[in-house]
């Protein structure tokens, strides 16, 4: 039953029987349930997808304490069944990565017009914190250059680093604090959706832009520079560049090139040959050694070759007495505070995620925000600012080998030790090189590939990735963060606005029905027009949806007409495909009953969900359109089309046949 060609019943079973064979696969109604249950049930699908609680069902009190102290603090899980073979191979990850986020951390310092010292502060308080905190094995905790490019482009538009250094350094320690905060309120009320809107498109777009940005900058040290633009758009930084010509200086230009050409080899044949990751992890740190090995034999710091001079000995001072929450600069805080956070978690999970997948465990995004916020808070405490789990690091320590979290640990002391005893080896680095270190990791980030692969599959993506891009290169940062959002929104509501609606037709010899469209053998079926939905039905879609199958029967009624088939006489709606309606979708139904009904036309609706058939039935649609009307699925509703089709034909046949005989 159901097909074009199907044999229609015998004549001798009665319309009452047929009718009868169909009551009996009749759609339900959904027993009701109390209102606050049914509340309790979506709201524990929206916050808590993944249930958290399941594990602590049926367990004792004592096991319930330890299972929620090891939640929050997952070292209590990985610690106790620590081995010395894990021991040995976070030990060569924690030194590998050590020697990557030293000369990282002083180099992104400078790119967020901070202290270098504060480089080396925050990778040694944020990893412990993280190590206790974070569900991630292979993230290694550290400042980002996009975080860190982000919080200088955003605080010294309003502070000017060089004429009032102190109150930039105390409004980047708050604009952590307030990263912090943020972060972790969004683990604790499990809001971690509002990244999900950072598409991955964005990311990319947004990621290559904020490089291009980074490299861009970078060319105040290559060329020897004194004074240069504060704007992060490139055509401020190409108007600096090109009206300084005779300012260039050729000596920094050599040494910046020479280096970024030796960190660009290693790091194509690290890749090559994967075995030899640390020659790649180690080279940052070589060129630091051969730089400042070069400036003190040759003291090219009296031929404008700029050093980073005297870095302080000793550990992190404390920050707390050092927090603004005074009017006009708190408000800049706490905004920067809030861009900052979402990009770094939107960074440090997507990260987290990749890797925990080639290793095949999973990470709990709202823990990975609780952890990541509480080291922002403490690490504004004690003078670091913004940390993440940056991925040039984290794919250092993936192959590296790690087995814990443990590595950043051993990263930690590595640091210390560095910050207690070897700080003064630092003064003859020259900033040329850390330029060099950044723009080797920067064009790691300008992931071309990706972009093309967006285009392949999904131009809107790729429009979305490409607006992102150009906003952060010819406005700003945070213009192309708005921008990239606002159209991944825009995408968002147009799915739900415009709907997919298609005719469905029958695949020859079976009870099958699908999109004519996509399957051209898929045949009408005569005096039937069966339309599919694809979304749910809500205020934003009732107006389109209504147009839209009017119009679908003004087509169908058309094609008749031309290819003289049996006129229109039923409207098959398929709702597999709605998840849900809402008054004002239902108020469209009830239109397009109507204005079926004064085309003479029958309207069939097939196989509506539990919620849709519940508002149904609550708003008497259900009893107005008639229950025989309302079916499980597309072949049964046809057959039964069809049958009454067939019963008119017939009866109209016997009435011709009487008027004849008479």
């Amino acid at each position: 039953m159901g097909s074009v060609d199907h044999e229609y019943p015998l004549e001798a079973e009665s319309v009452q029987q047929q009718q009868h064979h169909h009551q009996q696969q009749q759609v339900e109604v959904p027993p009701p349930q109390p209102f606050f249950k049914s509340l309790k049930i979506s709201l524990k699908e929206t916050f808590f997808p993944d249930d958290p609680l399941r594990q602590f069902k049926n367990k004792p009190p004592s096991k319930k304490i330890m299972l929620a102290i090891q939640y929050f603090f997952p070292i209590f899980q990985w610690a106790p069944k620590y081995t010395f073979n894990f021991f040995k191979a976070d030990l060569i990850a924690g030194i590998t990565i050590a020697s990557l986020a030293i000369p990282q951390g002083i180099s992104y310092a400078k790119l967020a017009n901070l202290p270098p010292i504060l480089g080396l502060y925050s990778s040694f308080i944020p990893p412990l914190i993280y190590a206790m905190m974070g569900s991630s094995r292979d993230l290694a905790v550290g400042t980002v250059a996009v975080g860190s490019l982000l919080m200088g482009s955003m605080l010294s538009d309003v502070v000017n680093p060089n004429e009032d250094p102190q109150l930039y350094l105390h409004l980047a320690f708050t604009a952590t604090l307030f990263a912090g905060i943020f972060e972790a309120a969004l683990g604790l009320f499990r809001l971690g959706l509002i990244v999900d809107f950072l598409s991955h498109a964005t990311i990319v777009g947004f990621m290559g832009g904020a490089a291009t940005v980074v490299c861009l900058q970078q060319l105040k040290s290559i060329l020897g520079l004194v004074h240069f633009t504060h704007g992060a758009d490139i055509i401020s930084v190409m108007r600096s560049v090109f009206t300084q010509t005779h300012e260039w200086r050729w000596e920094s230009s050599v040494l910046g090139f020479v280096f970024i050409s030796f960190l660009l080899i290693t790091r194509y044949f690290s890749k090559k040959r994967p075995r030899f990751f640390w020659v790649s992890a180690m080279a940052p740190l070589t060129s630091v050694i051969l730089g400042s090995l070069f400036v003190y034999f040759t003291h090219a710091e009296r031929n404008g070759v700029e050093v980073i001079g005297e870095l302080k000995k000793g550990l992190n001072p404390p920050s707390v007495s050092k927090l603004v929450f005074v009017s006009p600069y708190m408000t800049t805080a706490v905004k920067t505070g809030i861009v900052v956070g979402i990009i770094s978690l939107a960074e440090g999970i997507a990260v987290g995620r990749s890797f925990a997948m080639y290793k095949n465990y999973n990470i709990d995004g709202n823990k990975e925000m609780i952890a990541m916020g509480t080291m922002n808070i403490v690490g504004s405490f004690t003078s670091c600012y913004i940390t993440t789990g940056p991925f040039s690091r984290s794919a250092v320590n993936y192959n590296a080998g790690c087995k814990t979290a443990a590595s950043n640990i051993i990263m930690s002391i590595a640091v210390m030790l560095t910050l207690l005893f070897l700080t003064p080896l630092f003064h003859y680095t020259p900033l040329v090189v850390l330029s060099a270190i950044i723009v080797s990791a920067m064009l790691g980030l300008i992931d071309y590939e990706a972009a093309i692969h967006l285009w392949k599959i999904d131009k809107f993506d790729f429009v979305v990735c490409m607006s992102a891009y150009i906003g952060v290169v010819f406005a700003s940062v945070e213009i192309g963060l708005v921008i990239a959002v606002a159209i991944s929104l825009l995408r968002v509501l147009l799915f739900i606005a415009r709907p997919r609606t298609f005719v469905l037709g029958n695949l020859p010899n079976s009870g099958i029905y699908r999109n004519v469209e996509h399957y051209p053998n898929a045949k009408h079926v005569p005096g039937i027009l069966i339309l599919a939905i694809d979304a749910p039905i809500y205020f934003a879609n009732a107006g389109y949806l209504r147009e839209r199958i009017t119009r679908w029967v003004d087509e169908e009624e058309s094609r008749i007409k031309a290819t003289e088939e049996t006129s229109l006489q039923y409207v098959i709606m398929d709702m597999s495909g709605v998840g849900n309606i809402d008054t004002s979708g239902i108020s469209m139904l009830e239109e397009v009953k109507k204005n079926t009904e004064r085309r003479e036309l029958q309207l069939v609706l097939v196989n509506p969900g539990s919620e849709v058939m519940k508002k149904l039935n609550k708003s008497k649609f259900q009893n107005h359109l008639g229950e025989r009307w309302i079916y499980l699925t597309v072949e049964e509703a046809v057959g039964a089309c069809n049958f009454n089709l067939h019963s008119r034909t017939n009866m109209k046949n016997d009435e011709s046949e009487g008027w004849n005989n008479v």
